[in-house]
């Protein structure tokens, strides 16, 4: 039985999430359902993250066995032409080796958080952006980003629901950088806790509106306390940018 694995990438905006709920419209229920148009099979897939309501992906990616033995190309092309209209994309379809597992064979993911700071609302990137009304100061917030980089106890930054064993996480990249009218906030770790990132971007933001400094949010996590942490940034500014394997380089 080949396993394959596939990129992809997806606009999370009409789904409930990644993972499969019964009569909900998730990423992961709409790919298994073009599986079953394509070759017949009801099958569970695996991915290498369960983004929430409303986050999207550029890199997303996912490993699957079927019986048959078809060719990569034929599995995204067909993949692909099942999933029409929804705005799900299959980038590749490489065969993989029996014991390649898209969660845990994973070495790192990255994401990406785009706050767009003007005072027209956008249009074009409406549901893609944070949209943030006043001049937010980037540099401070990657100031203020630095000092969350290393090992820590990251409860502050975990939601109350996160199923985590552990609230430790070392936190490879914490990147803040002015695009034009948008401010960028990269962030890379072996594994993220629920909703890490959009508290710490929640954070990120304060400072760069001035309420906080970056001392405030040094402060936040070492409180280890999730009533230290600021507002929760909205789901649909986050992006899933892109996940590490010891043999393929990320996408980002």
């Amino acid at each position: 039985m080949p396993r394959y694995r596939l990129d992809i990438e997806y606009d999370g905006g009409p789904f409930r999430g990644f993972q499969a709920q019964d009569n909900l419209p998730t990423v992961q229920g709409a790919i298994e359902e073009a599986v079953l148009r394509f070759c017949g099979e009801r099958l569970r897939l695996h991915a290498a993250g369960r983004t929430d309501t409303g986050v999207h992906a550029t890199h997303q990616v996912i490993h699957l066995d079927l019986t048959r033995d078809w060719k990569a190309d034929v599995v995204r092309d067909a993949l692909n032409a099942h999933l029409v209209p929804a705005p799900i994309s299959v980038l590749r379809v490489v065969v993989a080796p029996a014991d390649f597992h898209a969660r845990f064979s994973a070495r790192g993911r990255r994401y990406l958080y785009r706050v767009l700071d003007r005072k027209p609302p956008p249009a074009i990137e409406k549901g893609r952006v944070f949209w943030v009304r006043t001049p937010l100061d980037a540099i401070a917030m990657a100031a203020a980003a630095k000092r969350l980089l290393g090992t820590h106890d990251f409860t502050t930054f975990r939601d109350l629901a996160c199923q985590a064993k552990s609230p430790i996480k070392t936190l490879d990249l914490a990147t803040v950088e002015r695009i034009g009218e948008e401010v960028h906030c990269r962030f890379a770790a072996r594994s993220f806790l629920h909703r890490q990132v959009r508290s710490m971007v929640g954070a990120l933001v304060e400072v760069g509106s001035g309420r906080w400094t970056e001392d405030d949010v040094a402060t936040a996590l070492q409180a280890r306390d999730r009533r230290a942490c600021a507002p929760v940034a909205p789901s649909h500014g986050l992006y899933l940018s892109g996940v590490e394997y010891p043999d393929f380089e990320a996408h980002s």
